[in-house]
């Protein structure tokens, strides 16, 4: 029995007033305290190698979870880092004080990690020297069980009967000293994930979909990095109503702009210029600082020196020749939207309308996401391009070649087989 199981069971035995009625679970247990307090935190050398040491002579997996300063700073580098493990008890690491923990990703290369929603957090882990060769996303592992809510506090006191505080999850992470009480929550969120990893395990295990889960973690630890975004500019909130390509390039002149003073500075680049005053530029097309200070977004807070520079950036688009202008949209790898498929293929419209049909009701009955089951993605370029001959292996093979699992092209071959036979109504 857990640590979390022994203490669950010894408050159960000191309920009083009879047990709660079969219909109501019993009201989840405060988790108050980590059970050996809350750790100091590694900022320095030699503090850090008593860390690995001392990680690296525990046993079992290893809960791992990473706060960034989201909103903040520029980027999303990791501001500490948590760690548990039986044997080690837990660690909080400064990455500022320590930026290369690739010593300690070596000394517990061996183990499992276990993280909540792990795709978030390997990134920073990564930018730090820490690579997992075996995971086990907690997250992921409740989609898969078919939980509804997957949050990390939700399926602490769902699963296991404890209520995490959650009131630091979007602080400035990049704060120091950090508070006390964001350390104490910060320790908090490593304390059960190992047992919440066990009670995911078994419930996988009896519903069969552990293989599903296994398969789905390998290939989130062996995924490379993600490529830069194309125009990322083209990302700016708002953008739809940005439809003329002078206009188009007021938004690539003040976001990149935007973005080299937010990095310069380690700000958010929300927090230097917002994307509201951004695309509020580009429909008014300002011709100089006086018509740019009566926008929104640019008003009395701004010095002259910040509304020059802002007002070159819109001066530079406006002086742009043609042919070096914007282009309406990104060129689309692949299927159009799938909006545009009645006019431009009815055929295949109606072959995208079976197979999600299709999908709909087989995550239903395995008690999954649809979008956990195949990548709505994978499903349209099928679709759009079936192979000549639509069997179930040409299927399969057109599915593992987008990408989709084993245990994926196991489930959904057949329903997407027997969708594409099927004749258009």
């Amino acid at each position: 029995m857990t640590d979390a199981q022994e203490t669950a069971a010894e408050t159960t035995l000191r309920t009083t007033g009879g047990a709660p009625p079969d219909d109501l679970p019993p009201a989840p247990v405060p988790l108050l305290e980590p059970r050996e307090g809350i750790p100091p935190v590694t900022a320095d050398a030699d503090t850090l190698a008593e860390v690995i040491a001392t990680f690296a002579a525990g046993h079992g997996p290893v809960a791992v979870d990473a706060e960034r300063a989201s909103g903040y700073r520029y980027g999303q580098r990791a501001y500490l880092v948590q760690l548990r493990r039986a044997g080690a008890g837990t660690a909080l690491i400064d990455p500022v004080g320590c930026p290369d923990l690739s010593g300690l990703g070596a000394a517990i290369a061996d183990a499992e990690w276990v993280l909540h929603a792990a795709t978030q957090d390997l990134p920073c882990l990564r930018d730090i020297g820490m690579v997992p060769a075996r995971i086990f996303d907690t997250e992921l592992a409740g989609r898969l069980a078919g939980f509804a809510r997957v949050g990390l506090g939700a399926m602490v006191e769902n699963i296991l009967g404890y209520a995490l505080e959650k009131g630091h999850s979007a602080v400035d992470w990049s704060t120091r000293p950090l508070p006390e009480p964001w350390l104490h929550y910060a320790a908090l969120d490593v304390e059960l994930l190992v047992d919440l990893r066990d009670a995911l395990e078994d419930e996988l295990e009896r519903q069969e979909k552990l293989e599903w889960a296994h398969q789905e973690f390998a290939a989130i630890a062996a995924a490379p990095p993600a490529p830069p975004r194309k125009d990322p500019w083209r990302r700016t909130s708002g953008m739809h109503k940005v439809r003329r390509r002078r206009q188009m390039a007021v938004v690539r002149e003040l976001w990149t702009a935007r973005d080299r003073i937010a990095q310069r500075r380690d700000v958010s680049p929300g927090k230097v210029l917002g994307d509201a005053a951004i695309v509020e530029a580009a429909l008014a097309l300002p011709g100089d600082v006086r018509a740019l200070t009566a926008l929104n977004g640019f008003g009395h807070r701004m010095n002259r020196r910040q509304l020059e520079q802002w007002q070159a950036a819109v001066d530079r688009a406006r002086a742009l020749p043609e042919a070096d202008l914007p282009q309406p949209g990104q060129p689309v790898a692949g299927p159009p939207p799938p909006r545009a498929w009645a006019d431009k293929d009815p055929v295949a419209a109606a072959r995208l309308s079976a197979a999600r049909a299709a999908v709909t009701q087989l995550a239903e009955q395995l008690n999954l996401p649809q979008e956990n089951l195949i990548a709505p993605d994978t499903v349209r370029r099928l679709c759009w391009e079936p192979p000549a001959e639509p069997t179930t292996d040409a299927i399969a093979s057109v599915l593992a070649g987008h990408g989709a699992r084993p245990w994926q092209v196991d489930q959904v071959t057949p329903v997407l087989t027997a969708a594409l036979l099927t004749p258009p109504a």
